[in-house]
């Protein structure tokens, strides 16, 4: 008796743990000791600009309307028809083509847009194909529903697509592809010849299998495109394609939980698709996105934090890696560095960095051993004191 309070998987879970939030945790308790100033905690991607001046407005604006035209309860499952028509014309003019409010479900965040759709889409032993690194809980949203993230490597130091071990990857169990673009944690944006030919090859294992596969595109990082890349259209290169995104990172309103999905309107039957959709979001409990937040969303749409402090931040982080000898390729987008070890197990790098009062997140969390995350989302200071950390870390591994 005692022995059996949790379900085996998820107790599981709770025994591995994220490797992100225990150098958070890390952090916390680093910070107790030497001081918030002392330690330089590069683990988790929490934006630590406050939102764009148009958010307080809207917040003010709907103070000011509470208890008069403007409510708070319940409301269509899929979320405020003129916020769906908002986001309808947004994502249409992202996507070069032309999308309705029937399109558009407006989610908890982009983590709970990813959830309802493998919940909408997967069958229990389906195979969701994504190019590794990843965003390490994508693994987590598929067995939800009783899939399988199946991981394939990219190439080496550039995070380029390798096409040979994608096709290999494919089966009759594959259900989608995920890719996040800007990535996390690469920061790799794919170009249009990738996603052209990574589309084309989609296709022709849905005609060898028979079945639909899906190609999702996470975009929480669209905004932050350092070096005017094209972000591609999905919805211009494949026909069963869905977008999934949020406004954690470009308004800085992760806790506010809001973000959607879009349906390419080249899909079969989008009517059907988009009522899966709204079902999963209300039998997930997440009923619908929260009033406020959607209320925020009507009124700053458009509006973004200044891109132009994280592209700095990127730029002081360039100096402190270079000077410490730590190899990299720049990232074009989000505010990630994914870094080459030093040494073969970058969870020895990881120990060097934090007896330094540096913490940053191991490679194997993402599926790639022999690299670290560095998550940029902090103040120019944090990165520039740092750099002693970087070096001491450096210098010593390569004296063992």
């Amino acid at each position: 008796m005692g022995n059996d309070l949790l379900n085996p998987t998820i107790e599981n879970y709770v025994g591995n743990g994220s490797m992100i939030r225990r150098m958070f945790e890390a952090g916390i308790e680093l910070k107790k000791r030497f001081g918030a100033d002392k330690v330089y905690d590069f683990s988790l991607g929490n934006p630590d600009l406050p939102p764009p001046p148009e958010v307080k407005r809207a917040l003010e604006k709907c103070a000011a309307r509470a208890g008069e035209e403007f409510s708070i309860g319940y409301m269509p499952n899929a979320g405020y028809p003129a916020l769906r028509d908002a986001l309808a014309k947004k994502i249409g003019g992202e996507q070069k083509c032309e999308l309705s409010a029937g399109n558009v479900l407006v989610t908890c965040g982009a983590a709970g847009g990813i959830n309802v759709l493998f919940h909408a889409v997967l069958s229990a032993g389906d195979e969701v194909i994504v190019p590794a690194p990843y965003f390490v809980e994508y693994d987590f949203y598929a067995a939800n529903f009783g899939g399988k993230l199946v991981p394939v490597a990219t190439r080496d130091f550039t995070f380029e697509l390798d096409f040979d071990a994608l096709e290999k990857a494919f089966s009759a169990k594959t259900r989608a592809v995920i890719i996040n673009s800007p990535n996390n944690p690469t920061g790799r944006i794919y170009t249009r010849s990738e996603l052209t030919r990574l589309a084309a090859l989609i296709d022709k294992m849905q005609k060898r299998f028979g079945r639909t596969i899906y190609l999702v595109s996470d975009e929480p990082y669209r905004f932050l495109n350092f070096d005017g890349a094209e972000i591609v259209p999905v919805f211009e290169v494949f026909e069963n394609a869905v977008v999934i995104g949020s406004f954690s990172k470009n308004l800085s309103l992760a806790g506010e939980r809001m973000g959607f999905v879009a349906v390419s309107p080249k899909i079969g039957d989008v009517a059907k698709v988009m009522g899966a959709l709204t079902l999963c979001n209300r039998i997930q409990g997440f009923v619908n996105a929260p009033a406020l937040g959607q209320q925020i969303l009507l009124e700053c749409l458009n509006a973004q934090v200044d891109l132009e402090i994280y592209r700095r931040r990127r730029a002081a982080m360039v100096k402190v890696l270079t000077d410490a000898g730590v190899e990299f390729t720049l990232p074009r987008g989000a505010f990630y560095f994914f870094v080459k070890s030093p040494v073969p197990d970058e969870r020895e790098f990881v120990e060097a960095l934090l007896a330094e009062r540096v913490l940053v997140v191991p490679g194997r969390g993402f599926g790639v051993p022999g690299y670290v995350r560095i998550a940029f989302c902090v103040d120019e200071k944090v990165i520039a004191s740092s750099a002693e950390g970087f070096a001491s870390a450096v210098r010593k591994l390569k004296q063992k």
